[in-house]
């Protein structure tokens, strides 16, 4: 069984020629908008080159830009790998045999899910400066980071549940005929198969991550927004410095989308081989029991 939908039909000859159709339209469509942005901007002189040539220089790329965008990865590496663990407790908490500690974990999950992340970065800068709990100067950082952990952690909680929910039954009942408890099938057997099938949307939420670090603008954090945003006020320049920031965060976001469809394909023809673990019914790292001797 592939991971390929079966919730429609493949579109027969017509429907292709409809999709090719729609995506010509699609794209003339854009590019006609491009086309009169392109043309506002000439006839209100935003494309004259003084405007330009500060931003294509080593000052505004050594003191600026690379700054920023370094400070946007390092807020987006360090909350997605403190998601991950937030997620996979809380996930497995979500999935725990207790009442009690299954609703007190959709609890913590749902609330950080409903909260917008850039009150809960006004939040979380406030109560580290009134507490005196970092340094001033490391207050945006460590607001924006808890902020992007607690909200993308539940987002990947969620992803971790309806990952096990969505196993095959019969790998927590071959974890429970050898002798396994439930949770230890559930953290041997059930969560390595779902992390495993989570990996693609695990690369899409370092995208989701990456976006909202911009966030971090409005409590004084030094990202790539915040740098192009000072770029263009010492040079009167403010909207063609925030383009280019615009096409940074693209390429990035991009190249980062590019690697979880790859991921996804990969993983999808490593299935369709009968190479993914547990494919065939099979459990992750358990050992399979003696075959016994023949009857003399």
């Amino acid at each position: 069984m592939t991971d390929s939908t079966v919730l429609f039909d493949a579109p027969g000859p017509r429907g292709r020629r409809l999709i090719a159709i729609g995506n010509v339209v699609g794209v003339l469509v854009v590019v006609g908008g491009l086309a009169v942005v392109v043309r506002a901007f000439a006839e209100n002189g935003q494309l004259d080159g003084a405007l330009w040539s500060p931003l294509l220089t080593a000052d505004a790329w050594k003191n600026f830009y690379l700054p920023g965008l370094v400070s946007t990865l390092e807020a987006a590496a360090a909350s997605i790998a403190l998601a991950l663990l937030f997620g996979l407790v809380f996930g497995l908490g979500r999935l725990a045999s207790s009442r009690w500690v299954r609703a007190a974990s959709g609890t913590v999950v749902e609330f950080f899910r409903a909260v917008p992340v850039l009150l809960m970065m006004i939040f979380f800068s406030l109560f580290f400066a009134y507490n005196g709990v970092f340094q001033s100067q490391y207050i945006p950082f460590f607001a924006v980071v808890v902020s992007l952990m607690l909200y993308n952690g539940s987002v990947i909680a969620e992803l971790v549940r309806s990952g096990v929910h969505n196993l095959p039954r019969g790998q927590r009942e071959a974890g429970l005929a050898i002798g396994l408890t439930t949770g230890q099938s559930l953290r041997t057997v059930e969560v390595p198969q779902a992390l495993s099938a989570m990996l693609p949307a695990l690369l899409s939420q370092l995208v989701v991550a990456l976006k909202d670090s911009a966030l971090g603008y409005a409590i004084g954090y030094t990202e790539l927004l915040q740098q192009s945003r000072r770029l263009g006020a010492a040079h009167g320049n403010i909207l063609q410095s925030l383009l280019v920031a615009a096409v940074i965060f693209v390429i990035v976001n991009y190249t980062l989308t590019t690697l979880a469809q790859r991921v996804r394909r990969r993983r999808r023809h490593h299935h369709a081989d009968g190479g993914e673990p547990g494919a065939a019914g099979g459990i992750v790292g358990a050992t399979p029991p003696p075959i016994p001797a023949p009857a003399r």
